[in-house]
């Protein structure tokens, strides 16, 4: 089994502290310089080295399409995203090689400076429903025509790879057409008509709502 360094660090640190405070509360030794010391570290640097790692370990492990299908009620979502033959936008971009692994999160995080605390928010929200809302008790069809994204998907998601200023990007001719209306959100890019649902459960002509 093997841990990437941030969980190494994490057990260490967190090993050291208990170490240390372990020790103290054995020996009882006068609170001489030393002692402070290895008290600072035992109940100060080591334990928020410790909530640091495993905070940013948390948030990288949260990232994998492997944590979003943890929950059942996700598996459909994920397992498209999985399959080779899908030609679904989930499933192509799950293929790509830079972030493929991390498609959930790279698509459906929130753009601009608080985009990661929104989105981890949001994520929030999910569990939230997942605990108490009634999704844990749902079946797998029940979960499929159940479960829907909150708003319209944004463009602005999409425009963190695709920025729609590229030569490339507008030498399509529908792209080059409808640029403003794309720009602006007016026409959707994960739609009939156009990219197609991002997923083969998305109904009518716009992500669901």
């Amino acid at each position: 089994m093997s841990f990437d360094p941030l969980t190494v660090i994490a057990l260490t640190t967190s090993a050291l502290a208990v170490a240390i405070l372990v020790w103290y509360l054995w020996r009882r030794p006068p609170l001489g310089g030393s002692t402070k010391i290895m008290l600072f570290l035992g109940l100060g640097v080591f334990p928020i080295a410790t909530a640091a790692t495993g905070n940013v370990s948390g948030y990288v492990a949260t990232k994998q399409r492997t944590f979003c299908g943890s929950c059942h009620v996700m598996e459909p979502w994920t397992e498209d995203s999985d399959d080779p033959a899908s030609q679904t936008l989930a499933a192509r971009h799950g293929r790509n090689p830079y972030f493929g692994h991390e498609n959930c999160y790279a698509c459906h995080a929130d753009y601009g400076q608080l985009g990661t605390v929104t989105t981890k928010l949001g994520g929030l929200r999910h569990v939230y429903e997942y605990v108490f809302g009634g999704y844990r008790k749902l079946s797998r069809e029940e979960a499929i025509a159940d479960i829907h994204i909150r708003r319209r998907y944004p463009n602005s998601n999409c425009m963190q790879c695709h920025s729609t200023t590229s030569e490339q990007w507008l030498d399509e001719p529908d792209h080059a057409g409808m640029v403003d209306e794309i720009r602006s959100g007016e026409v959707g890019c994960a739609s009939e008509g156009c990219h197609g649902p991002a997923h083969p459960f998305s109904q009518g002509g716009t992500p669901l709502e």
